[in-house]
Formats: C-alpha cells, structure tokens, sequence
C-alpha cells in the first residue's frame, strides 16, 4: 500500500474524505477482480412504488383539470384547475383507467381522507390537484392544510405518538439537511442561542451536526454526551448527568443514531425524560429521527418531552426518495422556544420586532416556528416560503401510503431488507452478535478496538493505538479490496471504527465486506505478532 500522511485529512468531514475513498477505490477495482462496493453513503437502493405510481397518475388528471378552464393545444397553453364537483371529476376519470396502476391508491386516497381525517372531499382533492401542477405559491407558506394533517398523522405513528403529545405544527421542508440549516440559523437569529453557549450533542452522531456547530456563525462549545460501544450505543449515567449543567442551553440528538443505528433504549429515554422534567425544564431538545421507522414501537423525544424538543424527520431513507428532498420541522403547539423568546429582556425583544415587522403588526404574537419559515427566505422574501407544492403532494401521498397500510406490509419489508444485510455481513467476519431490538440496521459500527481488545487483548489494542493511523482502515478497505465505508471518528465514534452501509448495496455483497474488514483486521493481528515474536 502506498505511504499516505494521514494528518492532513484528520480535519476533514468522512463525507469528503469518501470522495477521495471512491478513486482510491477504483483504481484498486481496475487492477483487480473487485467490483466497487461503495457502502459509504445512506442513499437506500429500494423503492415505495405505490405512492410513485399514483403520483404521476395523478398528474395527468391534473392536466385535464387544467384543460377544462382553458385549452390551447396549438400553443400548449392551459388554465388553472377548478375545485367545485372535482372529486366525482376524479371517479369518472379513474373509472375509464380502471386497470391503470395508480388507480386503486388514489381511490382509497379520497375515501381514506374523507372518512378517516373528515377532509372535504372536494378542498382535498383541489389542494393535490391544484398543487401538483405547481401553478401557485404555497398558501400558506408553512405547510398546505391536509397535506399538514395527513404528515401530521403519519409523523405521530413514525415518531411513536398518541392524543397525549398534543398537536405540532410543521413546516415543509428540503430534507432534514434543510431543517437544521434553518434551525441553526433562526435559533441564533430569535436569540434562544448565542454566539458562543454551550451545547451538548449525543455521540456518535451525523457529522454535519458537529461541524455546524463548529462555524464561526455559531461558535458553540460542544460537550459530547457519548454512547460507548460496551453500554451497546446507550448513554449511561455519567455522562447523562453533564446535561445537569445549566450552561448546557441544548441537547442535539440524533435517534436511532448515524453511524449506530441504535435507538435510544426504554431505560435511557425514561432517564432522559426524569432529567429534563426533574433538573432541566429549561433544556431545548433537537432530535433527528429519520431512522426511527426501521425499529419497532419506536418513540421519539418529541413524543416523551413535546413541551422542550425540535422534531426533525425526513422521508428520504424510508421510502427512497432523497432525491426528492422532503422533511418537515415539527414543534409542539406549546413550547418552550415561543415561551424564552416571550421572557427575553426589553431591547432584544425590541430588536425582534425590527425584524419581523414587515410580516406582521404583532411581531410578538409570531410563533417559533413561523420565524423559522421567515427566516429560512431572510424574512425579506417570506412571502416566497415554503416547499414547492408538487413535493407536498409527494410528501402527502408518501404518509398516506404508509397510513393505509394497516398490516404495514412496507414497514415489514424495509426491516427485512436491513436485516438480511446485516445478517450477511455478520456472517462473512464472522462475529457473534446478540439481537438487539433497538437497533435499526440501517448502519452498522464496527469497532476495530473493541473487538480486537475482546478477541487479542489490551496489548494488541495499544499496539494499534501507537502504530497505525485510525484512517488506515478505510484507505486499507478501498486500495486493497476495493470497499468504501466511512470512518467512524469523523462521527465522534471510537476512532478506529468504521461505519457501514445497510442500504445501499445488493444482499448479496455484504458478507464480502465482512471478509473484507475481517482481512484488514486478520493484518493488523499478523503484523504485530510477527513483531512480538521478532519475526
């Protein structure tokens, strides 16, 4: 292998050091009889196709909605749908595709909105079909109304939630990239944050979380809440008890976490829950919970703490669609951001008012989260918010699709999916690994250090620590066997872990990871004890 200086790349994010990965990787692949595996990125190789079909079905009943109005084949010109009778419109045009796929969806589509949510037969279908055609802004800029309700519906069964979480307001947004960039910037913008607080971070997490944090926009002092390997992923009580600290003014979580895949456990949350309520009432939740439809009777922080927590949640790893970039921002109807912002000092609060004046004559009265729709478009073009309305359509049918899926035969699928993969992985390093009913299976960690020290011992472990560069694995993984998975210390997990992707390769090529990575391993333990042995 050739000599590579790691130190220069100890500073950089494990998502760009993978760019370089993949030409490493390449090149190894062309000299070799290696096919490329890139098990670095979460970007998931399966489908929902039922919602995808109804969708651009549905898009051709809203052009000939459009044509009623107004028809102009020569130019190619249309008008703008019409809502009265528009729902018996949509059966009579259904009924003349009756074996169309798409059909059968969009019919229970109609009948699950009328009967299960009591929408107007007619405003819901107008608003989808209105929507998709994107022939107007969004009105209103935070969410369309059903489509709030029916992602309101699907977000309390994906996050966990009953009646007793109250009800949450959301904002449609680009992907959960596109919500924590907003909620960075509001948070500081509405003062609940400054420049420089202090704020905790559960980890290992998402590494762009950590690296935000670091900007000289926020300059946050991060203290890690760490979830070791040896409490299988779950923060213990030592290191809980650093978010006593009331300089600690927000706890950022992801849940289950990237690059662990671990939920929080019954145990944790409730120890969580008991902090907040007993010793910190005043501490802002942020969690991050697209992972948390891959593991069963999962529950949020936003469904266990309502009154302190951030919802963020993305629909791109469950129903495969990161390319569509959909998320939403949820906050509780009561909060504790509106409530900081109403008790901070007179000049701040007249500061505020200069800032959202040109949107409202009671800057007071505006919520957080319809600060946060403002100052995602610098409040100056608030009145261009919002997600494009064909993505709210998407977005809605997406939840629907999963609502009427009583058995959650899709649910059942995507689990079985991981599962076979991590199984297959397992299999070919080989470990033994108990079942864990937390973990997600999306990612897994492993953790060059613990096993080594579990199977070689503690003089192994120190050898590796003084002789081998955390970033060796991955750069070892890619020029000798043509593999790319990311290093875990990018994610403030143990530096010599690597993090693996569940999602984005055939079943088929996992248990060759895992030989693989046994291979890199197996040299480690080869090297030292030939040295040990003065071979």
């Amino acid at each position: 292998m050739a000599i590579v200086d790691y130190r220069e790349y100890e500073k950089m994010s494990p998502f760009e050091i993978k760019d370089g990965l993949i030409k490493l990787a390449k090149q190894s692949a062309q000299k070799s009889a290696h096919a490329l595996l890139n098990a670095g990125r979460g970007n998931p190789n399966w489908i929902a196709t039922a919602p995808r079909e109804a969708f651009f079905l549905f898009g051709q009943f809203a052009l000939s909605e459009s044509r009623r109005t107004m028809d102009d084949p020569k130019a190619g010109l249309a008008g703008m749908p019409q809502m009265n009778g528009i729902v018996g419109r949509l059966e009579g045009w259904l009924a003349k595709r009756a074996d169309a796929p798409g059909v059968d969806f969009l019919s229970r589509m109609v009948e699950h909105g009328v009967k299960a949510m009591r929408f107007d037969a007619d405003a819901f279908v107008h608003e989808l079909t209105d929507s998709i055609i994107g022939d107007n802004y969004p009105v209103p800029d935070r969410m369309l109304v059903h489509a709030e309700k029916v992602a309101h519906e699907y977000l309390l069964w994906a996050m966990g939630g009953d009646a007793k979480a109250g009800k949450f307001d959301l904002y449609a947004v680009e992907g959960g990239t596109a919500a924590m960039c907003y909620i960075f910037k509001s948070l500081i913008a509405n003062r609940i944050l400054k420049k420089g607080d202090t704020i905790a971070m559960g980890t290992p997490i998402f590494t762009p979380y950590i690296e935000i944090a670091e900007l000289e926009d926020y300059a946050f002092k991060a203290v890690h809440v760490r979830a070791p390997q040896e409490n299988r992923f779950q923060y213990t009580d030592e290191e809980l008890k650093k978010l006593e600290d009331p300089k600690v003014k927000a706890f950022f979580v992801v849940n289950p976490g990237n690059p662990t895949s671990m939920a929080i456990d019954t145990a944790t949350m409730k120890k969580i829950v008991d902090l907040v309520k007993t010793k910190r009432p005043d501490l802002i939740l942020l969690t991050d919970d697209v992972y948390g439809t891959f593991v069963p009777n999962f529950r949020s922080l936003m469904v266990e703490l309502p009154y302190n927590t951030i919802g963020v949640y993305s629909y791109s790893k469950y129903f495969g669609c990161t390319g569509w970039r959909l998320g939403v921002i949820a906050i509780n109807e009561k909060n504790i951001l509106d409530d900081l912002i109403a008790k901070l000092p007179a000049k701040e609060l007249e500061a505020l008012d200069k800032r959202y004046i040109a949107i409202t004559l009671e800057p007071r009265k505006l919520k957080m989260i319809d600060r946060i729709v403002a100052d995602s478009r610098d409040v100056a073009l608030n009145h261009t918010a919002g997600l494009s309305l064909p993505q709210q359509v998407m977005m809605t049918m997406f939840s629907l699709s999963e609502l009427m899926d009583t058995e959650k035969v899709y649910q059942k699928a995507c689990m079985d999916i991981c599962k076979r993969r991590v199984d297959s992985l397992l299999e070919g390093l080989p470990l033994d690994v108990q079942p864990n009913a937390n973990f997600a299976g999306y990612y897994g960690t492993l953790d060059f250090e613990f096993w080594l020290r579990k199977y070689q011992g503690e003089e192994m472990v120190a050898w590796l620590k003084k002789n081998v560069h955390p970033l060796d694995l991955v750069y070892r993984l890619a020029e000798d066997h043509s593999i790319v998975l990311l290093n875990g210390g990018g994610f403030d997990a143990p530096n010599w872990s690597v993090r693996v992707s569940f999602a984005n390769l055939p079943d088929d090529v996992y248990d060759d990871i895992g030989r693989a990575v046994r291979a890199v391993g197996r040299g480690y333990v080869d090297t030292f004890n030939a040295l040990k042995h003065g071979k």
